[in-house]
């Protein structure tokens, strides 16, 4: 079951809009802890229904080993401005150029890190230009499509949005809920403010839901292609995850040669069911790459 993380950045932490080439982005951007010895910077990429403050658990003991994270809402998430309607603006290469430009910004090569749906536009900005990035993490993030459950779930939000509001769609997936889920906050990674909850939803884009919706369940298995890419690979999950059995990520970091993390205790969104062991688990493999570039 997730802990809930917040909505407010941790201590020293800053929310602003991020100025590049294709838009502006808002991001939570933390700095590296006051005395610490800079190790490097990270882009943070969430999944999807998701939003940069699911990485605000991850923040604080990133930051004490000497990396500035940069966690960012994209296109048309949250508070990221894009298209209500238009689905081709949300195309996957579309939001991958984004990250490039978001990399350009920075003005630095990065550490990639993208859950989920961010962990398969990830892989889609590394293979139009790897240069920008130093290395990238998928977590709960998984080779092609997801599950056939999860995809019986991303139908019934997209028949759902083509008939009803955003607000309607709110107020159907809570009357929907167990009484268990309406008390711990499970929908959304696990954020547990109610109206923070209904805010960030209706932040979002119900072209970006639908393009990204459909990303998901016809996505392609480009391993291969991404396991030809010069740079290091480091997939990362939770004991158990219903979106890509945990298996098929095992399998997958075998071809990718990547280095491989259970985080025990966690499900699909290990930054928030176990913050400090997935920041030690990442900031340990970001410490080798370093060590190795050196």
């Amino acid at each position: 079951m997730s802990r809930p993380p917040t909505f407010v950045p941790p201590p020293g932490a800053r929310a602003y809009s991020l100025r590049t080439a294709r838009g502006e982005f808002a991001v939570v951007d933390a700095p590296v802890a006051a005395g610490v010895e800079p190790r490097g910077v990270a882009l943070l990429l969430p999944g999807f229904t998701g939003s940069k403050e699911d990485f605000n658990p991850l923040h604080v003991p990133l930051a004490e080993r000497g990396y500035r994270t940069v966690a960012v809402d994209g296109r048309g998430q949250y508070e990221s401005d894009g298209p209500e309607h238009d689905e081709s603006a949300y195309a996957q290469e579309e939001l991958a150029r984004d990250v490039l430009a978001q990399a350009e910004a920075l003005g630095t090569p990065v550490h990639l890190l993208g859950h989920s749906l961010g962990g398969q536009i990830s892989r889609a900005a590394v293979l139009i230009d790897h240069t920008p990035f130093l290395s990238l993490t998928l977590m709960a993030s998984g080779p092609a499509q997801i599950s056939v459950s999860q995809q019986q779930r991303v139908k019934l939000l997209r028949d759902a949005l083509a008939v009803m509001s955003m607000a309607e769609v709110w107020d159907a997936i809570r009357a929907m809920e167990a009484p268990e889920e309406t008390e711990t906050g499970e929908l959304d990674e696990g954020l547990d403010d109610r109206e923070d909850l209904r805010h960030r939803w209706l932040g979002n884009k119900p072209a970006e839901l639908l393009a990204t919706g459909r990303q998901l369940c016809v996505e392609p298995d480009r391993v291969a292609e991404l396991a030809a890419v010069p740079l290091p690979f480091h997939v990362l999950s939770g004991a158990l995850d219903d979106t890509w059995p945990v298996t098929l990520l095992d399998e997958m970091a075998v071809r990718l040669r990547a280095r491989r993390t259970v985080v025990e205790g966690a499900e699909h969104s290990p930054n928030t069911d176990q913050p400090l062991a997935t920041a030690r688990a990442i900031a340990g493999f970001w410490d080798r790459v370093t060590h190795q570039g050196r």
